[in-house]
């Protein structure tokens, strides 16, 4: 026999009162949430000044300045121009379902809606912190190019390029995936940006390598003349800020401050770019017969861009693997570029 269930008062006081628990528990993980991916930003922006250290020591001292004057504008240019045009370009609203979706486009500056808080995507992060994120990692795409049109580029020519760069192609190829377009309908996957952000940057850094050529004295009668950097400290510490930076490009991408998942993606991202510096080291070893700090701190980043892509999913021993094959391919390149 079913005997009807009897709530104590004080029972039934606290079921009355479950809806605003469950509003102050949801408003407590928004706040968590968009506090992690606001400091992940700021890690992010620091790694504008490790690719400015890294680039200025690895040049010759007399182009200093000017590699630090395209650097400082490439952020300034990145923010503005994502924010005139390149977020809404990037993040269109294609359905999901429809298939070949190349392009996008849902207008000019932001539009935050009626509620750009915590009626924005779910009550997660809002509006603004979803913007000024996304932000700094198309800024870091152009960045890439910097280091590799050194010393052999007028700054306005690299700047209207940048701005080009950050405005219209980058955003169009990012929507094809993380805009729900034509990528993310076949399946491809690319968590904080290995293809979207780096193999971007680095495709129009290949480009605009070929168009501009060579450094000038680089290739002599007498053979392939090498040009060292000034400052290798300055590039170390470049780097290192880079790897700091990386823990808010990739820990941030969880969208969320999930511990688990966020600490998972810290241990990946470390194991890589560990290993990274393993792999130049010994393949620099073999190839060159010597040690070169340069090798190892590009070991370093090879292992970082090869784990972002799926810091959130590769197991850790496989992290490992994932960052020596970087690091080891990077003096390799090293070789078959320059000859």
């Amino acid at each position: 026999m079913n005997e009807a269930v009897q709530l104590s008062a004080e029972q039934a006081a606290l079921l009355e009162q479950l809806p605003s628990l469950v509003e102050t528990a949801n408003k407590g993980l928004y706040s968590a949430n968009n506090t992690w991916m606001l400091v992940a930003t700021a890690m992010v922006f620091i790694m504008h000044l490790g690719f400015s250290t890294l680039e200025a020591g690895l040049v010759r001292e007399k182009n200093v300045v000017n590699i630090l004057f395209k650097n400082a504008m490439i952020v300034c240019i990145g923010i503005l121009t994502y924010y005139i045009m390149g977020f809404n370009l990037m993040y269109p609203g294609f359905d999901s379902e429809g298939g070949n979706e190349f392009i996008g486009f849902s207008g000019f500056f932001l539009n935050p809606g009626d509620d750009p808080g915590f009626g924005y995507n779910g009550g997660n992060y809002t509006y603004w912190t979803d913007f000024i994120f996304q932000a700094m990692f198309a800024a870091t795409a152009a960045t890439i190019v910097s280091g590799a049109v050194a010393e052999r580029i007028k700054v306005g020519s690299f700047l209207v390029f940048a701005t080009l760069l950050v405005m219209v192609c980058y955003p169009i190829t990012g929507s094809w995936k993380w805009g729900y377009g034509w990528l993310h309908d076949m399946g491809f996957y690319d968590f904080a940006g290995s293809t979207l952000v780096h193999a971007c940057g680095g495709a129009a850094a290949l480009v605009m390598a070929l168009l501009v050529g060579v450094r000038q004295g680089k290739y002599t009668p007498e053979g392939i003349k090498p040009i060292f950097g000034h400052s290798m400290p300055l590039a170390a510490i470049g780097v290192f800020m880079l790897w700091f930076g990386w823990y808010g490009f990739n820990g941030g991408s969880v969208l969320s401050a999930n511990p688990d998942l966020v600490s998972f993606v810290f241990t990946t991202t470390s194991l890589a770019a560990a290993a990274g510096a393993i792999g130049a080291f010994v393949s620099s070893s073999i190839l060159f017969k010597s040690l070169d700090v340069s090798m190892v701190l590009n070991g370093m980043l090879a292992g970082l861009v090869g784990i972002t892509a799926g810091a959130d999913v590769i197991a850790p021993h496989f992290a490992v693997i994932v960052g020596l094959i970087a690091g080891a391919i990077i003096p390799f390149s090293v070789v078959f570029l320059t000859d």
